[in-house]
């Protein structure tokens, strides 16, 4: 047996070799494609760039489903085949200045504008109730008419409403360590909430008043509420929509049509239900091809509202629904990020209470119209057709886009390009632009460790 002068063994003895198989599985392909995506999934603005492409693509496709499922109804109304379109079209460009906007607005601004917005949303949930202002439709007085073609439903905007108003006042009694007394906890946020329901329920529209509770559950989940308390009130929420269902025979209809496959006779006869799932049915993996839908002529109503999505289903098939519940599984994703990356509360609560909102929303509208839940009559968010429920929508996805640029890595990041693709300046040269560069990347980097990112 070999040994070297020092008596210790050869240096080749003591290497030890990895396994082949682990190394290959290591370098693997599809290896290296997890590792780079978790990389990318974890930077800095990913909820971002989710948020803002995410949005604006669900946007953009519901228009072109609007277009292509509202052309038959327009026609039976004797109104030009892009009348809905264009209504559409010009609520998705104001939305889109809002949305502008409210990204751009100091959280500051935000929290200013709680209140004046929840007293704007009430004045006008209570003059739908004035005779000879509000109006019904579908059976529902939820809107008030703005001359002409065009209406406006406030309880839409109560939504909003809730959101930032309840974010503010959580955050504020958080600052001042009061929301360890249950009264603190309840009082005013599930008093103002009642009334919000109230006014709701005066109108009968009870699909808008599961998504405020929804919102009021989710703001105290997100503060920290004990579960007696929790249930306490999810249990008194239970009761009264128990009470407003069983007194009401279209509800009960509602009610019974969940999992049918063929229309009945009686009340509940289940017509919108079961043609919605003929529509899915008929779309297989990709569909019959946009315009080719067979049930928006005449057989689904609300085809191009609630039900948008069946007629999707139905003209893009498998692929094009797939499609839209990741783009709203992405967006909620996101909004879930950027509540659990803040340190700011009054951020925590409104980017929670928003992701709340959309996700609740885009869930009950789909269960709808898969069978798996009551016809609500609720909108798909950013999706179907209507200005009332676009433009408020729209201006909570900016706040989402203000939260997630407002993180110090994001903000960071967001400069760094800035500085690698902007034009230089006017007085910058030689040594004095070299160390205000290297000045300022240095005060980037400090940000970006203090704020937890890796």
């Amino acid at each position: 047996m070999s040994s070297s002068r020092t008596g210790r063994p050869p240096v080749q003895r003591a290497v030890k070799r990895r396994p082949v198989s682990s190394r290959t599985s290591r370098d693997s392909p599809v290896r290296r494609l997890y590792t780079r995506a978790r990389k990318a999934w974890d930077r800095p603005l990913t909820a971002y760039y989710l948020i803002l492409g995410g949005s604006l693509l669900i946007t953009v496709l519901g228009l072109v489903m609007v277009y292509s499922a509202s052309q038959i109804t327009a026609l039976q109304l004797s109104l030009p085949g892009s009348y809905f379109f264009r209504k559409q079209f010009l609520a998705a460009a104001i939305g889109g200045g809002l949305m502008f906007a409210a990204s751009r607005m100091p959280v500051k601004l935000h929290r200013a504008l709680a209140y004046p917005i929840l007293a704007g949303a009430v004045f006008l949930m209570v003059l739908v109730q004035v005779p000879g202002i509000g109006m019904a439709v579908n059976g529902n007085q939820n809107w008030i008419s703005l001359g002409g073609s065009f209406q406006i439903q406030p309880s839409e905007f109560g939504k909003l409403a809730l959101v930032l108003w309840g974010a503010d006042l959580i955050a504020r009694k958080q600052e001042k360590k009061l929301l360890t007394q249950w009264k603190h906890m309840l009082v005013p946020l599930v008093p103002v909430a009642f009334l919000l329901l109230g006014l709701i329920m005066l109108g009968g529209d009870m699909g808008t008043a599961i998504i405020l509770t929804a919102i009021l559950f989710g703001l105290l989940w997100l503060a920290g509420a004990p579960t007696r308390l929790f249930v306490g009130v999810l249990s008194v929420a239970s009761a009264i929509g128990v009470i407003l269902i069983k007194t009401s025979p279209n509800r009960m209809a509602r009610l019974a049509c969940i999992g049918a496959t063929e229309p009945r006779s009686g009340v509940a006869d289940c017509w919108q239900a079961v043609h919605g799932i003929y529509a899915l049915a008929s779309g297989g993996l990709f569909g019959s091809g946009l315009g080719a839908s067979v049930e928006k002529w005449g057989q689904l109503p609300e085809a191009h509202t609630d039900f948008i999505f069946a007629v999707t289903g139905e003209e893009l098939g498998l692929a094009g629904t797939l499609s839209v519940l990741a783009l709203f599984a992405a967006l909620g994703y996101a909004g879930i990020r950027v509540a659990g990356r803040t340190e700011d509360p009054f951020v925590r609560y409104a980017a929670g209470g928003v992701t709340t909102w959309i996700t609740a929303q885009a869930v009950i509208n789909i269960g709808a119209v898969l069978g798996l839940l009551p016809i609500a009559g609720v909108p798909l968010p950013l999706f179907s057709y209507g200005g009332s429920a676009l433009l408020p929508t729209m201006f909570a996805i900016g706040l989402l886009i203000a939260f997630a640029r407002d993180e110090p890595a994001a903000r960071a990041a967001l400069a760094m390009r800035q500085t690698r693709f902007g034009k230089k300046r006017a007085g910058d040269s030689g040594s004095g632009r070299g160390s205000r560069r290297w000045n300022t990347m240095r005060r980037r980097a400090s940000a970006a460790r203090s704020s937890g990112e890796r």
